[in-house]
């Protein structure tokens, strides 16, 4: 069990290297593929919607923002090219020997990044997004579409760089599904920690022993922490003690009830999304 397959969409926003990064710390651990994917609008979507436009000035609009958009992919993949470059890492759009170290490739597809993120997302063994923009809501849709699109395990970067991702991974523990399916899905990155800690609140702490007998069975070893918090503060006191451990990576269950109901109830999983400054790795 590992990860072999880690995509990475990437937009003209400045957080593709920021992505790269953290999608390049992993990778390091598997020798793992970096699949970077690049959204081009569809030509109808980049007419200003209500506007009422004649045939010739519609055709100006739609060459001129391919235009730029032809640019701007040109400008991304020239980035694409000299990070790998940078970092020794192998362009191939087919599967490398293992043991050959890590290996990314470049993709442009028609459509929107959330579209695109959650159909391609299903076959990936990781996704790596960037922390939603609070001020734009530039990237929520992505993340969203991530998280309860496709099944699979979705890491979250905060726009800081980290050193390490995956050395001291915190686990926030509840007993729920979400969760539980979270820890499963994460077995080789627990399997490849230096330091694993069960954050558990202080009502939950029967469950911590539990998930403590469950990684030991797969040679785990963890330790406990127990916070305490108030009903509506528990992401602020996840994220207290996962920096009061010193974890370089949260590991947590996504969306315990629907987005819209913690958005409006303002949920543990919003607080965190809008509030990390450490990496957070998600499954729903």
């Amino acid at each position: 069990m590992s990860i072999r397959t880690i995509l990475a969409p990437v937009r003209g926003d400045g957080k593709g290297e920021g992505v790269l990064d953290h999608a390049l710390a992993i990778a390091k651990r598997f020798d793992a593929h970096i699949q970077v994917v690049h959204a081009r609008a569809k030509p109808d979507e980049l007419i200003p919607f209500g506007t009422l436009l004649t045939e010739s000035m519609r055709k100006d609009i739609i060459a001129s923002a391919q235009s730029s958009a032809a640019e701007a992919e040109q400008h991304l993949r020239k980035l694409f090219d000299d990070y790998c470059a940078n970092n020794g890492l192998s362009v191939s759009d087919t599967p490398v020997a293992p043991g050959s170290g890590v290996s990314a490739s470049w993709c442009e597809e028609t459509g929107k990044q959330a579209d695109i993120v959650g159909l391609r997302g299903r076959l990936a063994d990781l996704i790596v997004v960037p922390r939603p923009d609070g001020e734009s809501q530039l990237g929520f849709n992505t993340l969203e579409a991530a998280l309860m699109e496709t099944g699979r395990l979705v890491l979250m970067t905060p726009p800081a760089a980290a050193e390490t991702v995956g050395d001291h991974v915190a686990i926030a523990w509840n007993g729920s599904a979400e969760a539980a399916r979270a820890v499963a899905m994460a077995m080789p990155a627990l399997g490849q920690a230096k330091f694993v800690t069960i954050l558990v609140s202080t009502e939950r702490t029967d469950a911590a022993d539990r998930l403590l007998n469950h990684l030991q069975w797969h040679q785990i070893d963890a330790k406990v922490g127990i916070f305490g918090h108030k009903s509506d503060e528990i992401g602020r006191s996840l994220l207290e003690a996962a920096n009061h451990a010193s974890a370089d990576l949260l590991l947590m269950g996504g969306y315990g009830h629907s987005r819209r109901r913690e958005m409006v109830m303002g949920g543990a999983t919003q607080y965190i999304i809008e509030n990390a400054e450490l990496p957070v790795m998600m499954a729903h």
